[in-house]
């Protein structure tokens, strides 16, 4: 069974993500802000992490490099309301960024991809080179109009 920390202060995006995750069998290891996360990625082995970057006390940038100064290769998805991102998670050698409100088939297919990348293509990645990079935007809401979302 993988192991997937999940970072959030909302505790009820930690319930929602935690609930569904072990319901796809994945062991679910929460944490409510960067402390907490460094202190628990150092007692629990870790195959994949779920980071928001709005943290209280260690704010996710900087607990997504403690955790990678730690371990380079731990595939990061990075989970946030804050906008433009991409580059910087693109720039850090994050496996993937997704953006509030999540797309939740979306995010466990990056899963799935991420815990099944070869050790080459995250270590291409890390280094800058060309790699697969997943870019989510925010989930567009559904308007009660003929399924068509508020953008169009």
């Amino acid at each position: 069974m993988k192991t997937i920390l999940l970072v959030d202060d909302d505790p009820a995006v930690r319930h929602m993500l935690s609930r569904l995750l072990s319901e796809e069998h994945y062991h679910v290891v929460p944490a409510m802000n960067g402390v907490e996360a460094l202190d628990l990625a150092q007692t629990d082995p870790i195959d994949l992490v779920l980071l928001d970057l709005n943290l209280p006390m260690k704010d996710g940038w900087e607990t997504f490099e403690r955790l990678t100064s730690r371990d380079p290769f731990l595939p990061v998805v990075i989970i946030t309301a804050r906008s433009n991102q991409i580059f910087p998670a693109l720039a850090s050698g994050a496996g993937a960024l997704m953006e509030k409100p999540l797309d939740l088939p979306s995010l466990l297919q990056t899963i799935r991809d991420l815990l099944a990348e070869p050790a080459e293509a995250r270590r291409a990645r890390m280094a800058g080179k060309p790699a697969s990079f997943r870019y989510m935007p925010p989930r567009q809401e559904e308007s009660l109009t003929g399924g068509k979302t508020r953008a169009e």
